[in-house]
C-alpha cells in the first residue's frame, strides 16, 4: 500500500520558518513529479511548489520565500518555508505522481496533510 506521510507543520510567528517533509512509502516503480499544495478554510486547494527532475515551479505568493527540494534516495520531498506570513496559514498537502508498475499508468497520490499556522 502506497502512503505519503507529511511532517513538520506547526504554529510559528510571522517571520519565522518551518520545514515540511513528505515521505513516499510502499511498492512503487517510479516517482515523477512531487509537490506541495495548500488549502485554507473556505478556499480552494492551490499549488505551492512542484519539482520534476531538476525543474521547480512556485506560486507567485511564495516565490523567494519557499524552497522545494527532493531526496530521490529517500523518496522524500521537502518544503523549506521562510519569512512566513499569516496568509500562509493552511493545511499543506504533499502530492506525488507515481507509477506502481513498469506498465502501469501514472496517477496522483496525496498525503493526509499537515497544518501550518502563522500568528501575527
Amino acid at each position: 500500500q502506497v502512503q505519503l506521510v507529511e511532517s513538520g507543520g506547526g504554529l510559528v510567528q510571522a517571520g519565522g520558518s518551518l520545514r515540511l517533509s513528505c515521505v513516499v512509502s510502499g511498492s512503487i516503480f517510479s516517482i515523477n513529479g512531487m509537490g506541495w499544495y495548500r488549502q485554507a478554510p473556505g478556499k480552494q486547494r492551490e499549488l505551492v511548489a512542484t519539482i520534476t527532475g531538476g525543474s521547480t515551479k512556485y506560486a507567485a505568493s511564495v516565490k523567494g520565500r519557499f524552497t522545494i527540494s527532493r531526496d530521490n534516495a529517500k523518496n522524500t520531498v521537502y518544503l523549506q518555508m521562510n519569512s512566513l506570513e499569516p496568509e500562509d496559514t493552511a493545511g499543506y498537502y504533499c502530492n506525488a505522481k507515481l507509477r506502481l508498475t513498469l506498465w502501469g499508468a501514472q496517477n496522483d497520490y496525496w498525503g493526509q496533510g499537515t497544518q501550518v499556522t502563522v500568528s501575527s
